[in-house]
């Protein structure tokens, strides 16, 4: 077990490695930062708070900085107004899309794929506070999310085909299967129906219901209890549950042993342990 908290660490190391972001300044969503909890606000509730080119890149960039982020141990992904995300901007994307040739489209697609890897690839948990409106690419953000809380009024949509697309958008056919099952997520790709709160919590895509007025509250009070556990154990978690999902049951045994091993050095566990011990004691003494 390591206690090794008086090494000193050449800062060549640490200054590329490790970035402060709670004073981060958005330019394209709202941002804030209070005791290692994030919260992104996509902020145009006008239009039910869809995305676009630059708000596309933005996100993306951040969440590749996010992984570098030492003041950062859990990110809220929320919606202004009533409303989620409506997905891409029918005017700002949709409609220039429309005039794009393929290499141009390809980027397009491409970069959108790039924002769920990086917000795979981030350590720290996502929760989605998803109220009213949270189709295509919001609804892919959400799905991308490692957490989910919602209302009863929420409706979460995967369009694509109802737009002459197909429903394996940014990941779609990976990871919705592998978070509410194959038959489900036929059904909702097929469709691109709208799914209300009550079933998208049946169905296992949403891990609680609340009111709309307590969503955030709620969001960032269970932002704060795992930003106040073992943040390294939590991205190595995180790290888990995605790697695994292309490795054999015992590839998958072998990498969570190493896993383990490796928070075992951690400050983390070595408090957890002093902890226990420190409650035991007193009935140790007693007998």
């Amino acid at each position: 077990m390591s206690t090794h908290t008086s090494t000193v660490i050449d800062p060549t190391l640490l200054a590329p490695n490790r970035k402060t972001l709670a004073q981060y300044q958005s330019q394209h969503f709202q941002w804030d930062c209070q005791d290692g909890v994030a919260t992104i606000t996509l902020n145009r509730p006008e239009r039910k708070n869809p995305l676009t080119f630059a708000s596309y890149a933005e996100l993306r960039d951040l969440f590749v900085q996010l992984r570098y982020a030492s003041d950062v141990h859990v990110v809220v992904v929320y919606g202004s107004g009533d409303n989620f995300c409506s997905g891409g901007d029918v005017h700002e994307i949709i409609g220039p899309l429309m005039q794009l040739a393929m290499p141009e489209l390809l980027l397009f697609t491409r970069m959108t794929g790039d924002l769920v890897k990086t917000m795979r690839a981030c350590p720290q948990p996502i929760i989605a506070a998803i109220d009213g409106i949270c189709a295509g690419a919001g609804a892919i953000m959400a799905m991308a999310s490692d957490l989910r809380v919602g209302t009863a009024r929420s409706k979460t949509a995967f369009l694509f085909n109802r737009v002459g697309l197909a429903g394996c958008d940014m990941g779609a056919c990976a990871m919705l299967p592998r978070i509410i099952g194959q038959g489900r997520a036929s059904d909702w790709l097929y469709s691109g129906r709208s799914i209300g709160g009550e079933e998208a919590e049946r169905s296992g895509f949403l891990n609680r219901l609340v009111a709309p007025d307590q969503l955030l509250t709620e969001a960032q009070s269970w932002a704060r209890e795992l930003a106040a556990g073992p943040t390294f154990a939590n991205g190595m978690t995180k790290t888990m549950l995605h790697q695994e999902w292309n490795m054999s049951i015992d590839q998958a045994i072998e990498s969570e042993a190493q896993a383990q091993a490796i928070c075992m050095m951690t400050e983390d566990f070595n408090r957890a342990y002093q902890a226990f011990v420190a409650k035991q004691r007193p009935v140790f003494q007693g007998n």
